[in-house]
């Protein structure tokens, strides 16, 4: 019927129409469109109506001035009462909400650059004891014009003092970069950008303290210039894709509406041709988060670039750097992206407050990097062999001239067997996922047939994926490690595993929980939508579930660990459940299915002598003094603006990560045959193979120290030792 009326609504605009007409009915026809796919092909059935558009009406405001910076509580309150007529503006194309808080920001803004001018002719104090909260949902729209002034000065004089520190701490970065080029005699032909920089370099050494203070002055107020121009110049149709993506968001976190640019830039990602660092960026208020590092990409490689870390500055090899605070995340990347084998300088803030700079080669996503790889691991004084199985995500080649996931581990569970392993670790940490179909064809290396997972779609019909393969490549015991980073086709294969009590799962206490498949409709191709000559972008739907054989979901909940171990990420609230708007857990009905039985798991046994284990283990009360530690931080959202506090604070902060972190290895694991699987897991190129030959000792050494210095593959390794010994006991016994 909705497709029917919507048919009729665009036959109703006449032929004779002139172009011009038709582009201003553009967004009459992208919201009728978007509310048709999501009334009718969104997972969770819900319409586009009042109760809604009150939800709607909060993300609009959060989307507009989320960090709390521009509107009045006055100007909110006048903007209330379009709350609950946001699906009458979506599809009678009367977007009066849109227009209004347009114009009220316009104005805002002015008001900001009116008195940047101002408070940029004066001295900033740093020695006033003072704060500002960075938090928006622990502070409330001002109310005057002197709370509006007194917030952004606090505001320009937090990000003074930052660039302030940020070039101390780049001055005494390039001080010892000079201390080492002198020691080094054996001097390296520099290249004409590298010449270039030194220049730039010499001018930041021979600052004085004086100088320092007025050059982050003189950029900070160049940077919010910029700023206040750029949002100045955003147009009507920015604020109407914050509009539908209010409506949006309220059936689920990752249905959104993509723009035209917006879809030109999913395309890229999903291509894997981008050249940048390799890492998902997300606003967080007024900050750019990393919410994820792509396996295989420049920063996954160089490690020193982590999940939480904010965004604050970036810099290319050459010139001054940017400010990101209060920067769009889609204007953000265009300062990271950039051309392989450049350089560029992010200056982050780590989770515990310390303050990093971090230098990355761009370079494209190396697939190869990301492929399964195998160990053969044991302890020195132990006969025990364990095969280990990193894999970092579940790749797929659809055209079928590639590899997968599910062949490749199948060729390393072969390739551990001829080594003689007696157990196998299959290490899932850190896999946010990927093809579906490897994670069943995955499951059917360990098990001799039957259902792996259940996927529902919004009508209610339930597809079971089994496997119908009745080989089983490896039948002995198997261990499965997760943690909040673990997704998707990860909770697939751990919770099969797990249902089947073919595996013990360790871990974190959950996985992440993300358990829905979306679908990517372009909204071009809708109903006479072709004949206006205009490209509309696309719409990402939720539109089907996972469920586990026992009928319970992985969505919102994760796969539970049998076996939980301290996991390192364990401060942060980055799981679904920690997003709003996420479809809640629920069961179906179960499968039937054969319980392994070839031997059993001593669950209650190993996890009592893992915990004794992980409670003397002197790394893992790290782990769990920097979890503590970090959640705290994590709390403290009140930031100083005095300087010598600020200094106090970060210099603490530093002695405190710095004895929290894991440098010691044990010595006492021995890896070996893992050369060919290192070999295999990478593509080599011609062109790129003599470099790779000259770089491979060292991926070897990176890889040996990578497993010695986890406490999780140590403790891990000891539960399959104690699950060993207590089957020979057993065997014995009979």
């Amino acid at each position: 019927m909705r497709i029917v009326i919507f048919v009729i609504l665009v036959l109703s605009l006449q032929i004779s129409e002139s172009t011009a007409l038709l582009k201003e009915r553009k967004s009459l026809l992208v919201g009728n469109v978007l509310k048709n796919y999501l009334e009718t092909q969104h997972y969770r059935p819900q319409n586009v109506n009042d109760e809604l558009s009150n939800k709607a009406f909060k993300e609009f405001i959060k989307k507009v001035d989320g960090s709390k910076q521009f509107f009045y509580l006055g100007d909110v309150n006048k903007l209330r009462k379009y709350k609950s007529l946001m699906d009458d503006q979506m599809v009678n194309g009367n977007h009066y909400l849109v227009i209004e808080a347009r114009n009220i920001m316009m104005s805002r803004v002015k008001e900001a650059q009116d008195f940047r001018k101002v408070m940029f002719e004066k001295r900033f104090n740093f020695d006033l004891k003072e704060a500002l909260e960075l938090d928006p949902d622990k502070k409330e729209f001002v109310a005057s014009e002197k709370e509006f002034q007194e917030h952004w000065r606090k505001i320009f004089k937090q990000s003074v003092l930052n660039r302030y520190l940020s070039l101390l701490e780049e001055k005494k970065s390039l001080e010892e970069d000079k201390k080492s080029r002198e020691e080094n005699k054996k001097e390296k032909k520099l290249s004409e950008n590298k010449k270039a920089q030194l220049k730039i370099d010499e001018k930041i050494l021979k600052m004085s303290d004086t100088d320092l203070r007025n050059k982050a002055k003189k950029s900070i107020s160049k940077k919010y210039k910029n700023l206040f121009s750029r949002i100045l110049k955003e147009s009507h149709d920015d604020y109407l894709e914050k509009f539908f993506n209010s409506i949006s968001n309220i059936f689920d976190p990752h249905t959104s509406y993509l723009p035209p640019k917006k879809k030109e830039d999913f395309d890229i990602d999903i291509s894997g041709s981008l050249e940048g660092i390799g890492a998902v960026l997300q606003e967080d208020g007024s900050f750019i988060k990393v919410v994820k590092i792509v396996p295989g990409g420049a920063a996954w490689r160089q490690k020193d670039l982590e999940v939480d870390d904010v965004i604050l500055m970036v810099a290319q090899e050459t010139g001054d750097p940017v400010d990101l605070v209060d920067m769009r995340v889609e204007d953000a990347v265009r300062y990271i992206r950039g051309p392989k084998g450049s350089v560029v300088k992010l200056t982050v803030r780590k989770v515990d407050g310390t303050r990093k700079l971090i230098k990355i080669e761009r370079d494209v996503v190396q697939i190869g990097a990301s492929y399964a790889k195998s160990s053969v691991l044991s302890f020195k004084d132990k006969k025990a062999r364990i095969g280990y199985i990193q894999l970092p995500k579940f790749y797929r080649d659809f055209d079928g001239k590639g590899r997968n996931a599910s062949s490749d581990v199948r060729r390393e569970l072969i390739r551990l067997k001829s080594s003689n392993v007696d157990a196998v670790i299959l290490d899932l940490r850190n896999n946010g996922g990927g093809a579906l179909v490897d994670a069943k064809k995955m499951a059917g290396l360990f098990i001799k047939n039957g259902p792996v997972v259940q996927v529902r779609d919004r009508p209610g019909k339930i597809e079971v994926m089994s496997d119908d393969d009745p080989d089983i490549i490896y039948g002995g015991p198997l261990f499965v490690m997760i943690n909040r980073f673990s997704a998707s086709a990860s909770e697939i294969l751990a919770g099969a595993m797990q249902d089947y009590k073919r595996a013990i799962i360790i871990g974190g206490e959950h996985s992440h929980g993300k358990g829905t498949v979306q679908a990517v409709y372009n909204l071009n191709n809708g109903p006479f939508l072709s004949l206006f000559g205009e490209t509309f972008g696309a719409l990402k739907v939720t539109i089907q579930k996972f469920y586990r054989i026992t009928g319970t979901s992985t969505q919102f909940k994760g796969i539970k660990s049998d076996i939980v171990i301290p996991d390192p990420f364990d401060y942060g609230k980055n799981r679904e459940q920690d997003l709003e708007h996420s479809l809640p857990w629920d069961e179906i009905s179960p499968q039937k299915y054969n319980i392994w039985s070839a031997f059993n798991y001593k669950y209650d046994l190993l996890k009592k002598k893992s915990g004794e284990r992980v409670l003397k283990n002197d790394r893992f009360k790290k782990i769990i003094e920097s979890i503590n530690y970090l959640k705290e931080r994590r709390e403290d959202t009140k930031i100083s603006l005095n300087l010598k506090e600020t200094m106090r604070q970060e210099k603490e902060n530093e002695e405190i990560t710095k004895k929290l972190k894991i440098t010691s290895e044990n010595d006492e694991i021995i890896v070996s045959n893992f050369e060919q699987s290192l070999k295999d897991s990478e593509m080599i190129k011609a062109s790129d193979k003599e470099k790779w030959d000259e770089d491979f000792k060292q991926r070897k050494d990176e890889w040996i120290k990578r497993l010695r210095l986890d406490p999780g593959i140590e403790e891990t390794m000891n539960i399959v030792l104690d699950h060993l010994s207590e089957n020979k006991m057993a065997s014995v016994g009979k």
